[in-house]
């Protein structure tokens, strides 16, 4: 029987297409049992599982009259409306077989850029876990734009890891786990089994394709650990129909790759995670060299003095980007002013003794070695 580990308690799986569906693209009932009995699994053994599932698409595209996958958006979006209710179904009827209740929830991106929508979510699936419930969550295809999408599963399961604070990200594949090499190009490429820093050359070695019948290649699934480990959280990376995968991943004797940040890294506090992966900033702040310095290395906080130049419209406790002069982005902050009072302390030159970002709102793109609002 398995028995919990006590420093993990909180875990965030994530299934892929392809650990879902059969060589014809459609779902596999057994591949979704054999992935539902290892969660119930989890659950007798006293973890809080939160479950980010892909499949809708594959689940309904024949029940829509396809022969194929389809291809265009609308076709896509309307086998997805059909497939997410089936898909849903199938699992609330695995784990009620074993006394669990399911829950679903559907988000879009914008529902993580509005702040009191992503704290909503944030409350709800804190109740659900509390309570035992298992939440099945998806991107809601139906309705997502492109320019509101998160692209894939592997990033909206980190997002939703951080949002929880988890204690551990399961991603489930169609691979072993993170090479040095493209394995399927260099026989000799070998499998690294534990990360603590995503490298330039690891992040190279990522740069490959994924399945036919998912979104995320390996290079999506580097992205979405590096939010996760931004997070404090740990990460696993294996292939889905390895015997056992889930009870072995959260136990540390899994076939795979472990992410687990230096303890002395930087991990961000929930509301800083919010300003660096969720926010849209409203506008830019440019500041002096001498500020530039005395903000990454000295940790300051950013003082109306050290603003050269504004751009954009926005309002006091909006996030804004933070720049240079030769306008390399600093990071993302909560502005403590709004444009017009910026503009008229530039202006005026007046000295003002309440900051314009403080640290604590402050995120430095130096410290995790990435691109904030991803």
């Amino acid at each position: 029987m398995l028995e919990q580990d006590r420093k993990i308690k909180r875990v965030v799986i994530k299934i892929g297409s392809s650990s879902l569906t059969s060589m014809h693209g459609e779902i596999s009932r057994r591949k979704l049992e054999n992935l539902a009995n290892q969660i119930v699994a989890l659950k007798d053994a006293g973890y809080e599982t939160a479950v980010v599932s892909s499949g809708a698409v594959a689940a309904g595209y024949r029940k829509l009259g396809c022969i194929q996958r389809p291809t265009s958006l609308p076709e896509k979006q309307a086998a997805a409306s059909i497939g997410q209710g089936l898909l849903m179904e199938s699992y609330s009827e695995l784990f009620l077989s074993h006394g669990y209740v399911a829950s679903q929830i559907l988000i879009t991106r914008s529902d993580f850029a509005n702040e009191n929508r992503y704290n909503n979510m944030k409350n709800t699936l804190n109740v659900l876990l509390e309570r035992g419930i298992i939440p099945i969550i998806n991107e809601n295809d139906t309705v997502t734009v492109d320019r509101l999408r998160f692209g894939d599963n592997d990033t909206l399961s980190a997002k939703v890891a951080a949002l929880i604070e988890a204690d551990q990200l399961i991603i489930l594949s169609d691979i072993d786990g993170l090479y040095d090499d493209n394995p399927n190009n260099n026989p000799d490429a070998k499998l690294l089994d534990k990360v603590h820093e995503i490298t330039p050359e690891i992040e190279a070695a990522a740069g490959g394709s994924g399945s036919a019948v998912g979104t995320g290649g390996m290079k999506s699934k580097i992205s979405a650990v590096k939010i996760a480990m931004a997070s404090g959280i740990d990460s696993f990376l294996g292939k889905a129909d390895s015997k056992d995968i889930l009870v072995k991943a959260v136990s540390g004797t899994a076939k795979g790759t472990y992410f687990n940040q230096d303890p002395e890294g930087f991990n961000l506090d929930n509301n800083q995670q919010w300003i660096a992966f969720h926010s849209g900033p409203e506008g830019e702040v440019i500041i002096s060299p001498e500020s530039k310095t005395a903000v990454i290395e000295d940790r300051k906080n950013i003082l109306p003095s050290d603003i050269l130049h504004i751009k954009g419209r926005f309002g006091k406790g909006a996030v804004v980007r933070v720049l240079d002069e030769n306008g390399e982005e600093i990071g993302l902050g909560r502005i403590n002013y709004s444009h017009e009072k910026l503009d008229q302390l530039l202006i005026e030159e007046e000295c003002e003794r309440k900051e314009a970002i403080e640290q604590d709102t402050f995120v430095c793109s130096r410290d995790f070695a990435m691109p904030v609002s991803v």
